[in-house]
């Protein structure tokens, strides 16, 4: 598992290289992109996130990868897994999770890739479980999350906010391999 691919239809889900971080800069610049994050990123910032996420996979196997276009071989941004570093009642955990540059947005790359970043979780990595979090405002993600099938688990206070922030308020949701029964009532 020291260098996985994963390939959907439109995208190749992949390791970082050198030639993704203007692209990777120019994203984390965009205030649309970054809206429910705390603040843009800096050149400095957006390359150190690379190196995180190389090293993430470097120690575990698996990690947030680079997302790809088969068509044109343009980087859309990211999806993947990642061990969140902050204590949370769901913590010690894994996440899924995903951005994209604004250029790809409303055209099901985020789910398709998702999809193909779960079943590697399920299958490849052997993970049981996974969640997945974001602002009660982040509709977007919040919807990809439900049409992976993820469900709704509870809020929480993100911790690497500071009180009052306005994007300290999360909403947590988890998949697991094997689905959940139906709940019914008698």
């Amino acid at each position: 598992m020291d260098n996985p691919v994963l390939q959907t239809d439109r995208i190749i889900l992949r390791r970082w290289r050198d030639a993704d971080r203007d692209a990777f800069a120019r994203m984390n610049a965009d205030p649309r992109v970054m809206e429910f994050f705390p603040a843009c990123l800096t050149r400095e910032q957006s390359d150190a996130m690379i190196d995180r996420m190389e090293a993430h996979f470097d120690a575990r196997g698996f990690g947030l990868f680079a997302a790809e276009l088969r068509t044109s071989g343009e980087l859309a941004g990211f999806l993947g897994l990642a061990i969140p570093a902050f204590d949370a009642f769901f913590t010690p955990c894994v996440e899924i999770g995903w951005r994209l540059g604004a250029a790809h947005w409303n055209q099901g790359l985020a789910t398709e890739g998702a999809r193909a970043v779960l079943e590697f979780a399920f299958g490849t990595v052997g993970l049981a479980e996974v969640a997945s979090f974001t602002t009660p405002g982040n509709l977007p993600s919040r919807r990809v999350m439900e049409k992976l099938g993820m469900r709704y688990a509870g809020d929480f206070q993100h911790p690497q906010l500071p009180e009052g922030h306005p994007l300290r308020p999360h909403v947590l949701y988890r998949a697991y391999k094997t689905p959940l029964p139906s709940v019914t009532a008698l």
